[in-house]
């Protein structure tokens, strides 16, 4: 799924992503005079090109993953459908640019601003004079008014998903004129400009009714670009055509068909010219960069196949194939030949199928960018091994993000950068890299911090009876059987008489620690090296221990600019004189009779292949510090319900979209979970049952303050406490792959902008669309391997 644009609030953090973030430090990682926020890793990809080169009419077929149940993006079952629908068809006050920060969109709003702030916030909106709805009535106060009340929470027979924001509004009026709203809010509140995207009219929010049910299957009234013709659920389609209210610059297509396509269908689709625009997996990727490469001109075959290779010969057969195909074909043997003449013309139609599909699938080209939401590893904190915070922290110290973020986007071309926080991207503005606070990647402290929970190696393991297996699931043991420790799991006693975990060389912090520290970590490695074998043999191992050496935790900052000193950001730690295990990296670690083995849950659907690969590294990563994994793939529509929302699960990975306003729509994923009235508990959206106090408290200090850059800094706190109780660990920004015909401008892989859909459509004969430059590190001519995805 994806979500694009600022909102609407319900679903940009009501869903997690399947194919696919946890505390107590004093200051920020990585602080430099720079801006932390940097800049996007990946342009948007949309053949951009100015309305002027763009024809006027067309289709554009899109392919989806639904057609929504819901029309209404403000109620639970509402879907990424929904919100391409409410941005083509509805207001809204607010869109996301290309920093995924929230900018006012002239068609509907002049301006907004606070305007007072003692004893109220009041807010202001001037509303563009030219919009109306398309029954011909003026946008104005009462739909305002209307929303708010709906979403205020105050009425439980609207059937709402969220009311945040809304329910700290106090009251909505007419300004100066018809054309001014006014808002007061009962309580301080940062992220007002999260409010009314998009707007619905008064007709579907005036009453519990007509927003249960009035919304649902149709939009009478809108006033955007297009407007809703028809939900068709026999032929799995939205159509949407031009608006003939609208204001603003005329959509250039004359009809929008949103199709539901299943993705292991769509190449076939685009085969058979029913679609125009598809998000794809790499697959469908590598087979239409494939079809668009030079060709022979005497065979016409592909010159070169994905990255650069070598294509093979006629019918996919290489010279010697085919050279001994004919002396078959040709030969003494009578039976053999005519075996092999007859596969000879099965090969032959079947490579002029595949010449046709290659033709069809030639007049399109694939866009990629990142796709405004980042894949994580979650662990469950709520029982077993994982309940003890150093265990989450040995297993976030072992894994290798960079080499998991390479082996995602690094085939796609993409930049392979692993996510540093919790609560932004790179580029958006709350971004600072908050990592420092769990401190490098670091096997031998990660085993430190085991040995110190209690989990030693060589120990003796109760054999126990297999446990039920999940219903619909495949199991693949990569440890040990799956067996949960004792549920209540001493914790770690804070920073009195404790030390950072390969300080053992105290230098003070001066300039030449990293040197000795490089030193004497390149001698262990050596060492450990030749006895182990671990990293084929001890120039490895040398080379290994040099770089741990340096990236020790020794008051100084990395080159990266991550400050990993102790007073900053205590990571990984363990009480003083606790020496790490030394042998045999590989072997496991036992505690009271039970073997160190997590469950590692994934869905097994189609295009959760980046996943499956992601795990197995992750897998190989645990194992090199005596963990064990036992790994059950579950069927995707039980994924979420049975085994992540229901807590079934050690290890888990799933998605979080991006959003503009973290304050408000973060703080349900991160937040501590609570006692319910019926003895459950309350984790709203914290599926790692991980949080703390202090967390909170800052996402309701950031959510209340009206200075921007405090709020910035409170919200980087907040993220290094995430970080350091390690319930979740940011991998990667998830790729974004789309195929679109090379004639379709304005339209292709979003990255953190909301579409322009009055500005999509079809190129003037000889027109050609702008496409963004190679990512520093990768190559123009890249293309996606089979073995990633999204």
């Amino acid at each position: 799924m994806s979500h694009v644009g600022v909102g609407p609030r319900a679903v940009m953090r009501s869903v997690a992503f399947l194919t696919a973030g946890v505390l107590a430090v004093p200051a920020l990682a990585g602080c430099t005079s720079e801006d932390p926020a940097g800049k996007p890793l990946a342009e948007q990809d949309v053949a951009a090109a100015a309305r002027a080169r763009i024809a006027d009419g067309g289709t554009l077929r899109w392919a989806v993953d639904s057609v929504p149940d819901t029309l209404n993006a403000f109620q639970s079952d509402a879907d990424a459908t929904t919100t391409r629908v409410a941005q083509a068809v509805l207001p809204s006050m607010y869109r996301m640019d290309e920093t995924g920060s929230p900018v006012r969109n002239p068609d509907y709003l002049e301006s907004a601003e606070v305007v007072d702030t003692e004893p109220k916030q009041v807010v202001v909106y001037k509303l563009n004079q030219q919009a109306v709805w398309s029954d011909g009535r003026e946008i104005g106060a009462a739909d305002f008014a209307a929303q708010w009340r709906a979403l205020s929470g105050k009425d439980s027979a609207y059937w709402t998903a969220r009311n945040a924001g809304y329910d700290r509004i106090q009251k909505i009026e007419r300004g100066a004129n018809d054309l001014e709203v006014k808002v007061t809010f009962s309580r301080p509140y940062a992220d007002w400009k999260a409010l009314f995207s998009p707007l619905y009219p008064k007709d579907v929010m005036g009453t519990p009714d007509a927003f249960n049910d009035g919304a649902r299957r149709s939009l009478e009234v809108t006033a955007g670009p297009f407007a809703v013709k028809k939900v068709d659920t026999k032929s799995d389609q939205v159509v949407l055509t031009g608006n003939p209210r609208w204001w603003g610059e005329p959509a250039k297509l004359d009809k929008i068909v949103l199709r539901a396509v299943p993705r292991d269908e769509r190449v076939s689709e685009l085969v058979a010219g029913e679609l125009d625009l598809a998000e794809i997996d790499p697959e469908t990727a590598d087979e239409v960069t494939l079809a668009g490469a030079p060709r022979d001109p005497a065979t016409g075959t592909p010159l070169m196949g994905p990255e650069g290779s070598p294509a093979p010969g006629p019918q996919g057969r290489s010279a010697a194939e085919a050279l001994r195909s004919w002396a078959v074909a040709n030969g003494s043997d009578e039976d053999a030949a005519e075996e092999e003449i007859l596969a000879r013309e099965e090969r032959r139609e079947a490579a002029a199928k595949e010449r046709r599909r290659q033709k069809a699938l030639s007049g399109f080209e694939v866009r990629k960018s990142l796709e405004p939401a980042y894949t994580q590893l979650a662990l469950n904190g709520s029982d077993g091994p994982l309940a003890d915070e150093r265990v989450r922290r040995a297993v976030a110290r072992a894994l290798d993000r960079e080499k998991l973020a390479e082996a995602v986007l690094k085939p796609l071309g993409l930049p392979a950068e692993p996510v540093g926080s919790h609560l932004a991207l790179s580029g958006q503005p709350a971004y600072a890299d908050g990592s420092g606070a769990l401190g490098q990647q670091n096997a031998k402290e990660a085993r430190a911090l085991l040995a110190d929970a209690g989990w030693v190696s060589g120990g003796p393991v109760k054999k126990a009876d297999e446990g039920e297996k999940a219903a619909g699931a495949e199991k693949d043991e990569k440890g040990d059987k799956d067996e949960k420790g004792d549920k209540d799991e001493k914790k770690s006693d804070g920073d009195d008489g404790t030390y950072i975990v390969g300080e053992d060389n105290k230098n003070g912090g001066s300039g030449d620690g990293g040197n000795d520290g490089a030193k004497d970590g390149a001698k262990d490695g050596a060492k450990d090296g030749a006895k182990d074998g671990a990293k084929d043999g001890a120039k490895d191992g040398a080379k290994d221990g040099a770089k741990d050496g340096a990236d020790r935790e020794s008051g100084e900052k990395l080159s990266s600019g991550k400050n990993t000193a102790q007073g900053g950001a205590p990571g990984a730690y363990a009480p003083k004189g606790t020496a790490a295990p030394a042998g045999s990296v590989a072997a496991p670690l036992a505690k009271d009779g039970k073997a160190l083995t997590l469950s590692f849950v994934l869905p097994s659907g189609p295009g959760s292949e980046a996943l499956r690969t992601v795990a197995d590294r992750i897998t190989d990563m645990l194992k090199e510090i005596g963990i064990g994994t036992e790994i059950t793939k579950v069927p995707d529509e039980s994924y979420f319900k049975d085994h992540i929302a229901a807590g079934e699960y050690d290890l888990a990975l799933y998605s979080w979209p991006a959003s503009a306003f973290p304050a408000t729509d973060a703080r349900p994923i991160y937040a501590k979970p609570v006692p319910a009235a019926d003895g459950s508990l309350n984790v709203a959206q914290n599926y790692t049952r991980v949080g703390t106090d202090q967390v909170d408290q800052l996402f309701d200090r950031a959510m209340t303050t009206l200075d921007q850059k405090e709020a910035r800094d409170l919200l980087r706190k907040a993220d290094s406490r995430i970080w350091a109780a390690a319930g979740s660990i940011p991998l990667y920004q998830r790729p974004q792959l789309t195929v679109a015909r090379e004639n379709l401008a304005n339209a292709g892989a979003f990255g953190f902008e909301t579409p322009v859909y009055e500005d999509m459509g079809y190129l003037k004969k000889g027109a050609r669309g702008s496409r963004p430059s190679a990512p520093a590190g990768t190559s123009a001519s890249s293309s996606p391997s089979s073995s990633s995805g999204s």
